[in-house]
């Protein structure tokens, strides 16, 4: 395939097609009100993306609960008083051509208690002095995803996002490290991934054919296994329960370390499985228009693009214009972000991640 064939539109089995191949990854900027409510400087950055030339603009992740928080000033969809941000977020979106979701989540034992969060462990291991999450509890989070899911349809968004990555409370269930339950969400990897496929089948059930779900999930660390979640995604895929697996690779061309996979692509690990309708795309240093051409050879449906976006707001765009596009090259000055139109929140954000902003800049 070539560089052109990044523009190809992309249907899937719920809602409308995706105009070209490119997904802007979500990006938690920081930058939202104390309350969780969209500010001036999410809805500018939204505008800016909406101009960007994606097909599909995720929103940073969305608390599903209000205790579910990890980051200061991060972005909320767990009450009513969001709805207006949102509603004005999709409607930029749209507007510029794009489909929209939003990406739920909730943190787990890795929320933030100095900033309101609520530790909510699989484990009485995991966190010192906090006890398991009950059964009740557990279901009570997954209606709260459930919710969110239909705020974000009344607020006009295409569809959501699963947050599954990273160690926060699905990825947490999902790891035999962090979960060491009895009840029917602990043991096996069928009842690990219960949680996870409760939500999802929750969503569907209250949004309806037309909401389209995707799922982002990540291989590496919290004691996650790829032989099971390889299975797991062997079943979501022939159920057909998602629109789309987005693969969060640290690095698209990484390969696996140790197990049955050792010394092969991390990624044809699951593009090698059989997908039937669900589309599958990768995020992890995708830079230049080369590297996301490749991609698509490599059997991914789409790319997702994340810090090539912080960049340059319109990496769709300058890779339409020249195919041998590549991004400026990392670190960049603080000056040159808030040139582009990076807030001073957001580039405080980016501050924190290594080799992305020059010191002293």
């Amino acid at each position: 395939m070539s560089v052109s064939d990044l523009f190809k539109p992309l249907t899937f089995l719920h809602g409308p097609a995706m105009r070209n191949r490119f997904m802007l990854a979500p990006l938690t900027s920081q930058q939202s009100n104390h309350d969780g409510t969209a500010s001036q400087y999410d809805q500018y950055w939204m505008e800016q993306l909406a101009q960007g030339g994606y097909g599909l603009i995720q929103t940073s992740a969305s608390t599903v609960e209000a205790g579910a928080i990890a980051f200061e000033r991060q972005m909320g969809i767990h009450s009513d008083q969001h709805l207006p941000g949102l509603t004005q977020m999709a409607a930029a979106i749209r507007e510029g051509g794009a489909l929209s979701a939003v990406q739920l989540h909730h943190a787990g034992h890795r929320a933030k208690p100095s900033i309101g969060g609520i530790p909510a462990p699989a484990s009485d291991k995991t966190v010192p002095n906090i006890k398991a999450l009950t059964t009740e509890e557990v279901e009570r989070i997954r209606d709260s995803f459930i919710t969110a899911s239909r705020r974000a349809q009344l607020a006009g968004f295409n569809g959501i996002s699963v947050h599954g990555a990273f160690g926060w409370i699905l990825s947490e269930f999902l790891s035999p490290h962090l979960n060491d339950r009895m009840d029917q969400y602990g043991g096996s990897i069928e009842n690990r991934a219960r949680f996870t496929l409760e939500v999802i089948e929750g969503i569907r059930k209250a949004c309806g054919p037309d909401f389209q779900i995707g799922w982002r999930l990540s291989i590496e660390r919290y004691g996650l296994r790829l032989e099971e979640l390889r299975e797991i995604t062997a079943e979501i895929f022939d159920k057909e329960l998602i629109d789309y697996l987005d693969l969060a690779l640290w690095d698209s061309a990484q390969l696996v370390r140790e197990g049955s996979f050792q010394g092969k692509k991390m990624l044809s690990v699951f593009t090698e499985l059989p997908r039937k309708g669900v589309r599958l795309g990768a995020a992890g240093k995708i830079m230049s228009a080369q590297r996301a051409g490749e991609l698509l050879d490599e059997g991914c449906d789409f790319v997702l693009i994340a810090r090539a976006g912080i960049l340059q707001r319109d990496f769709p765009l300058q890779v339409q214009a020249n195919p041998l596009y590549d991004s400026p090259t990392l670190p960049v000055t603080a000056d040159f972000l808030r040139k582009g139109g990076l807030s001073e929140r957001f580039i405080e954000t980016m501050r924190g991640w290594q080799t992305f902003v020059k010191p002293g800049s």
